[in-house]
Parts: C-alpha cells; sequence; structure tokens
C-alpha cells in the first residue's frame, strides 16, 4: 500500500494531486509540520530532515515533493501522465525544476505573508517584492503557452501538475495574473481537474 505523509496545506499537496490523478489507493497519514509532528522520532526516522511529504511505496522512503511525483509518474503513470518520449520527458523534468527554482520561493512568500501568517506576522513589502519578482518566469510562462493548452504535449501530464502545483499557491497568495492571460487560462484548467479539488479536500 502507498502511504503518504503530510497534509494538503502543504507540499505534500502535490503527490496528494498527483495519486488523485492516478487513480491508485493509498493512505493518507495526516502529519502535520506546525504541530511538531514532523520532529518525533518516528518520524524523523522516515524523513531526517524533519519534513513533509515523505512517500512510502514497499520498501522505499522518498522525500522530496517533487521527487515523490516524478517516481509516481514515471512508475505509475507510463501511457497517461508520464510522458512517452524521451524528449517529453526532458521538457518535464525542465518545467518541473523551472517551477521550483524560478517561481516557488516567490510564491511562497506571497502566500504566507498575504494569508498564510498571523497578521502581526505579515510584511506587505516582502510579498510586493515577491510579487514582482514572479513578474519575469510569469511572463516565460505566458509566453510558451500561446497558442498551446498544456506545457509540454496535446494533454495534461506531469509537467503541467507540477508547475501548477506550486503556481496554485498564486492565488491564495493573491497574485494578479491579468497580464498573463495564457498562464492564468492554463492555471485554471489544472486546479479545475477533479483530482486536484480531491486532493484540496483532504
Amino acid at each position: 500500500m502507498i502511504r503518504i505523509h503530510g497534509e494538503a496545506q502543504s507540499r505534500a499537496m502535490r503527490p496528494l494531486w498527483l495519486l488523485e490523478e492516478l487513480g491508485l489507493e493509498y493512505e493518507h497519514v495526516k502529519t502535520s509540520f506546525s504541530s511538531g509532528e514532523t520532529r518525533a522520532p518516528a518520524f524523523l526516522k522516515l524523513n531526517p530532515n524533519g519534513h513533509v511529504p515523505v512517500l512510502e511505496d514497499g520498501g522505499l522512503v522518498l522525500w522530496e515533493s517533487m521527487a515523490i511525483n516524478l517516481y509516481l509518474a514515471a512508475k505509475y503513470g507510463a501511457g497517461g501522465l508520464w510522458p512517452a518520449s524521451e524528449r517529453a520527458r526532458a521538457l518535464a523534468l525542465q518545467w518541473t525544476f523551472w517551477a521550483m527554482t524560478e517561481c516557488e520561493a516567490h510564491a511562497l512568500t506571497c502566500l504566507l505573508h498575504r494569508a498564510g501568517l498571523p497578521e502581526a506576522q505579515r510584511d506587505a513589502d516582502q510579498a510586493d517584492a515577491a510579487e514582482q519578482a514572479l513578474q519575469g518566469p510569469l511572463g516565460v510562462l505566458d509566453s510558451h503557452l500561446k497558442g498551446r493548452e498544456w506545457l509540454v504535449g496535446d494533454g495534461f501530464d506531469i509537467a503541467d501538475l507540477n508547475v501548477a502545483a506550486v503556481l496554485s499557491w498564486t492565488r491564495p497568495g493573491r497574485v494578479d495574473l491579468k497580464s498573463f492571460p495564457g498562464a492564468a487560462a492554463w492555471l485554471k484548467r489544472c486546479t479545475g481537474r477533479p483530482g486536484f479539488k480531491a486532493a484540496l479536500a483532504r
């Protein structure tokens, strides 16, 4: 049985969404970083970094959300979410790493300082600076999506899921996407999927 540790209000949302898309049976072990559960000795045996998500699949214990997603897609998503060609797989990796290096930190800062942190701890200047820093990456994404619905292939796949999972934070982070209509429409298509809604409900 596949087991995923974490909660939907964290990076664990990413593999939860993928597992829903794949239609796999799995156990969701709700583990909260805010309550200190990720610092418990039993959890640290799974991930010595003390972070979620953590995947258990047979004898494999795997951490880091995108590593988990790429593994699950490769193992269980052939013919669907995992691209068939070497070229398409390379592009899926490119967009996955791009989301983490170019977008995640800025999207998270907007989320924390506009919604996630207690009001007294929020810094509007930090959020504004992070939104400004996102303008370049969002422009890259918007330009790439001109004339296409999906990032790599003719349908939704792991590249779309991984990038959209990161950029889904722009919604609660109140990032204005009006200047990027292609990216905004693509993100709406991705997060409108039943798999995303099912994972979020957890």
